[in-house]
């Protein structure tokens, strides 16, 4: 099982979980919360950057809360959580974009 697979089973859970939590409650990965916003980058609503902040308290859960918000932006505009990461942007990759003490990562939903 590869990176990718568990990174989206956690997601997946995580999401669920989520869905039955009280309001006020944060979602945590590696038992830390990250705050994180998805929003709209460009002309298309199908593009967007996700912004994670507090990356020093692990790469790891941050990379999760990045996966995580970006599947929650397409599900809540597109229903579907099928995201295409830009190249070195997959927060199942190495390959990411951290300044000071927060992550930025940049994807498209793919639309049915």
């Amino acid at each position: 099982m590869t990176l990718k697979h568990i990174l989206a089973g956690l997601l997946a859970a995580a999401f669920a979980l989520s869905a039955c939590a009280k309001p006020g409650e944060r979602v945590r990965f590696d038992g830390n919360y990250y705050p994180a916003k998805a929003k709209k980058a460009g002309d298309a609503r199908e593009n967007f950057v996700v912004s994670v902040r507090r990356v020093g308290q692990g790469i790891e859960g941050a990379r999760a809360a990045a996966a995580y918000e970006g599947t929650r932006y397409c599900i809540k505009n597109f229903g579907d959580s099928t995201i295409t990461w830009q190249p070195g942007a997959d927060p199942a990759d190495g390959a990411l974009r951290v300044e000071g003490d927060a992550l930025t990562v940049r994807g498209s939903c793919v639309k049915w």
